[in-house]
């Protein structure tokens, strides 16, 4: 198995994309009284998928903060799978594509849940994460200029 090392590489996020910019295509074809309700809540909740997985992607040194970030994707999929339901019942989409891409966001949440319950592999060991300094900082000696107080005025001088 390869290591990931960008996003875009992982297939929740891929599938995501690929699924959000068919919704895009195919939402451009719906009645504009949709414009600011169902079109506009799909293409958001589609392409917030695809957001929460990059945050959480940047966020996985910290397992919770990865895990909640996740958690947000897997909630705006399960959310444009409700839309996807709009769109069908609405006539606006065909029961192919509606079948089709509902089975996308399934696989999505499906991966996603898996991330989550078990996110250790995806946050890496801690020698993938920040390495401490290869130096020890040395104490200030006394009566050095160093900055001093919110104001950054030097010690020995009047703001």
């Amino acid at each position: 198995m390869a290591i990931v090392t960008h996003f875009k590489e992982l297939r929740v996020y891929r599938r995501a994309f690929e699924a959000a910019m068919e919704i895009f295509e195919l939402s451009k074809g719906w009645p504009s009284e949709e414009r600011y309700s169902l079109t506009d809540q799909i293409r958001r909740s589609s392409r917030s998928v695809c957001a929460n997985v990059a945050e959480a992607w940047r966020k996985r040194r910290y397992v919770a903060h990865f895990v909640s970030k996740l958690s947000d994707a897997d909630t705006e999929a399960a959310e444009t799978q409700v839309w996807l339901d709009f769109a069908l019942r609405c006539g606006y989409l065909g029961q192919e594509s509606h079948d089709r891409l509902y089975q996308v966001y399934d696989t999505v949440c499906g991966g996603l849940v898996k991330m989550m319950a078990n996110p250790n592999p995806w946050c890496g060991p801690s020698k993938l994460r920040e390495a401490p300094p290869d130096y020890t900082p040395t104490p200030t000696p006394p009566n050095s200029r160093t900055p001093y107080g919110s104001m950054g005025v030097w010690e020995n001088e009047q703001p």
